[in-house]
Parts: C-alpha cells; structure tokens; sequence
C-alpha cells in the first residue's frame, strides 16, 4: 500500500499545499486501485500529477468542513461536463448522510438530482466496514463540532512472495483525544494524524483538534508503527510540532509534506 500527500494544511490551502487529501493505492494481483481520503479545497488540480481523474475508484471522506470536502465540487465538474464524455461511470463516495445534500447546495444545485448522477453516494455507518478492491475501510465515530467526524481504519492486502500481506494505515480526520481515535489506529503500520494544534496556545481547547504532544499520546496508546503528522495550519511550526509529539511517542514519526509518497 502507497500513500500520496495531496494535501496536508490545516483548515485552509497553504502556499506549499492544498487542504486535506491524501491517494491510497494498493494492487490485488491484477490492477492498481486508488481510493482519496478527503478532497479539500485546492486538492482537485494537485491530485491531476499523479492519476488520471478517471483512475479514481472511489472518494472517502471523514467530515464535512471545506478543508476535506469541497473539491468534490469540481470533480463533478470533470464528470459531468468532459467533453469526451466520462468512461468510468459513477464515483463512489461515502461520507457522513449530509454528504449528497451538503455538495448540491455548495454548487446551487437543486437536491435532486443534484449529484447523484455524477457519484453513487453511500453513508457512513460507526464501525462498519466497506470493501472495495484490495481495501478494507472502517469509519470510527470521532471528536470534532459536526454531526459526523471520522477516523478511517484502512486495511490494504495485496499479493506477495509468501502470499498476501495485509498493511494499516489510519487516518485520524480531524479530532481531539478520544478512545475511538485510539481504537481506529490499534496496531496500524502507519497513522495519519491531525495535530493542528500547538501546546501552551491551544492545549485548553477541548473537542475540536489535537497538539502534537496529543497525536503522540494516542500513537502510543495505539501501539502504532510510525506516526505522521498532518494538517497543520500555514501559523504553526513544524518543528514545534514534532518536539510535541516527541514528548509522547517515541516511534517512527515525521510531518506530512504534500507531494511525498509513502511506503505503508
């Protein structure tokens, strides 16, 4: 399983980065598949160096604030109106039950048929899993002021020389502390985590972001083989971050940097 940063900045697109969006690849011994975890704002054009839109096999989102949404605006765009017409047919993309009504609104479009002809929209469901390809995914319900935030389990087993290996990757969304977090990365090979937050400006701030000193705390819990931190905002200092996390984990960790990929 490879992992692409898209996009890494916190809560708006930095000068180095588009918002939230990160391609997942994985092969089941007879084509690639790629799946993107969140598609913020800036992400769409970014993600066009490194796949055909048309390669895209499905769109997971954690939430529904802009950062890590609002370019499914502009795939419907690419969808619906290519000249050449779109050869893959629908793209598949759960999110929370918000998701169909939230996106048609966004465009001013009417909420039927709004863009359903463009995406077969499926809605999340606390702990259930969704198979697709070489792809496990499970949403675990998390700390953050919607209705619905989640931390996505992704299990990847792909073919090898022993027979098929199966990866970890966990991605946090956007969260605070909380067990379901903890749960979400159990074990995993690699976490993916927000710490949009720094220690000693924001550590009072209850149920909205973690610090780095938070990721590093549930990284630990989780027992997680290396921690990548992400979506920070264009104020914070990477370096800051990292000596937080340090504090608390004492694994594999460094920060995501849009346009790194990742062996997971």
């Amino acid at each position: 399983m490879n992992l692409t940063i898209i996009g890494c900045t916190g809560s708006f697109p930095g000068p180095l980065s588009p918002a939230s969006c990160y391609l997942v690849s994985a092969h089941d011994g007879e084509r690639t598949w790629r799946i993107l975890l969140d598609l913020g704002n800036g992400a769409l054009g970014t993600a066009q160096r490194y796949m055909d839109l048309e390669d895209i096999d499905a769109v997971f989102l954690s939430h529904l604030h802009p950062d890590h949404c609002m370019d499914l605006c502009g795939l419907h765009v690419a969808v619906r109106w290519h000249p050449d017409g779109w050869s893959k047919g629908r793209i598949p993309v759960w999110g929370p039950a918000a998701t169909a009504d939230r996106m048609a609104t966004a465009y001013g479009l009417e909420l039927d048929p709004g863009m359903h002809e463009e995406f077969d929209f499926h809605n999340w469901t606390d702990r259930e899993s969704v198979k697709l390809g070489p792809f496990t995914i499970t949403p675990y319900a998390v700390r953050h002021p919607v209705d619905e935030a989640y931390a996505m389990r992704v299990e990847a087993t792909e073919p090898g020389p022993k027979g098929p290996v199966t990866k970890v990757l966990t991605y946090s969304g956007d969260t605070d502390s909380c067990d379901a977090l903890v749960e979400a990365a159990q074990d995993s090979d690699m976490f993916l985590c927000e710490a949009a937050y720094h220690e000693g400006r924001d550590d009072a701030i209850e149920g909205i972001h973690l610090t780095g000193k938070r990721a590093g705390a549930a990284a630990t819990k989780a027992n997680v083989s290396r921690l990548l931190l992400t979506h920070l905002p264009v104020w914070n200092d990477s370096v800051r971050t990292v000596e937080e996390a340090r504090e608390t984990y004492s694994g594999g960790l460094a920060v995501a940097v849009a346009g790194v990929s990742y062996v997971v």
